[in-house]
């Protein structure tokens, strides 16, 4: 019978050279696509890209970390969409949890609804997308680690202004449109359609004409996303990489370091083959004047159980 280890050798042979891809910008980072004999260029745009977090600087979790990469583990990474087109800090306009399983080669996307009521640590119940404003990168991680009650091992925070020059690098994306409707002067009709950088961003923005609200627009977004994915692990146009690359060093930040990109590289991109997605299941509630998608407790606890299992799994 062939070990586990002998089989992670196996696919690191099959997947030599290997390809950087990606999830609109952040995906392309995380998943697939560009030639080994680029991996100098690529090294300096993750130099670009790394940005720890202060709790990076913990003995202990570094000790954690190398783990978890050294022994090809289960990790969750979460994805951070954030608007900053006024030149703020912003909100996170789109937050994605990634449960990554190498051994199963499978993947869980779940879309939070940025109006999730949560406590925020040191401030209070409010608006998980409030999370950033208030204490970026940091405090976003934190919220969903707690509120979640899961381990979020790494993150990729993606400027959505630069999403759309991700996509038209890619030479846009394909997806299956289920509500045919206008927004910011696009039409999508109702079937397949193939959006630009654009169009895509328009596309994921748009609720308030869809009937499930938030739900449909988080559907969007992993629509995009998993299209996104897969167009840049077939990539093949060289031409393009200093493009990419340049959007990838100007729009994303991650605290994955080169070493452990490569891991993901060649360790962890089978997951993306096998990608199924959760929904929070909540109710609208006005709370003091304000909006919130209030989650019950029992939902939260079946999707750290959910997660938990899949992590989990051999």
């Amino acid at each position: 019978m062939v070990s586990r280890a002998e089989k992670r050798q196996n696919k690191k042979r099959r997947k030599w050279p290997y390809w950087v891809g990606g999830i609109v910008l952040g995906l392309i980072l995380l998943m697939g696509g560009i030639a080994f004999y680029y991996w100098n260029a690529v090294g300096a745009t993750i130099e670009t890209m790394h940005n720890p977090l202060a709790r990076d600087n913990d003995p202990e979790r570094q000790k954690e970390i190398q783990k978890i990469f050294q022994e090809t583990d289960s990790l969750n990474i979460l994805l951070l969409g954030v608007d900053e087109r006024s030149g703020d800090r912003g909100r996170s306009d789109t937050m994605i949890l990634l449960s990554v399983n190498p051994n199963t080669d499978s993947m869980i996307m779940l879309s939070i609804p940025r109006d999730t009521y949560v406590n925020i640590p040191g401030r209070g119940m409010d608006k998980i997308n409030h999370a950033y404003a208030f204490g970026g990168t940091d405090l976003s991680v934190q919220t969903v680690e707690e509120n979640f009650n899961l381990p979020i091992h790494s993150y990729a925070r993606v400027n959505m202004e630069g999403f759309k020059q991700g996509i038209d690098a890619l030479d846009g994306v394909t997806v299956t449109n289920s509500l045919a409707f206008s927004s910011d002067g696009h039409s999508f009709p109702e079937g397949q359609i193939t959006l630009n950088g654009e169009q895509a961003l328009s596309y994921i923005r748009m609720r308030y004409e869809d009937p499930r609200g938030d739900m449909g627009r988080n559907e969007r977004q992993r629509n995009v996303i998993t299209a996104a994915m897969n167009e840049a692990a077939s990539f093949s146009s060289i031409t393009k990489v200093g493009e990419i690359l340049d959007i990838l060093g100007g729009n994303v930040q991650t605290d994955l370091d080169r070493k452990k990109m490569q891991t993901l590289f060649t360790d962890y991109a089978g997951a993306r083959k096998n990608v199924s997605t959760m929904e929070i299941s909540g109710s609208g509630q006005t709370i003091g004047g304000i909006w919130y998608y209030v989650v019950p407790d029992t939902e939260f606890n079946r999707i750290t159980n959910e997660i938990t299992d899949h992590m989990e799994a051999n």
